[in-house]
């Protein structure tokens, strides 16, 4: 196997992490946001920035910023405009 091929691979290898977790944020805004009043206090709302995320990111950072997103989601935090970061 190629250098190139090898990398290829591992690309498409990290990649299946973040593939499956944008799937599950896109099956909540798919069936469960949909249910639910629009609350979110945030631009964008959390499940767009949880797929900005990590698709900018990967599955850890994007994880990790995702996580810290939902937790400043209450009444404790006024809201606003809150992109991802580069």
């Amino acid at each position: 196997m190629s250098d190139g091929a090898a990398t290829s691979a591992g690309r498409t290898l990290r990649a299946v992490p973040r593939r499956a977790l944008i799937s599950l944020v896109q099956l909540y805004r798919t069936w469960i946001s949909p249910m639910r009043p629009p609350t979110c206090r945030f631009t964008p709302t959390c499940s767009e920035y949880a797929v900005e995320a990590l698709s900018a990111h990967g599955a850890v950072k994007g994880v990790y910023l995702s996580t810290i997103r939902l937790l400043k989601c209450g009444p404790w935090h006024r809201g606003g405009w809150d992109p991802v970061p580069e």
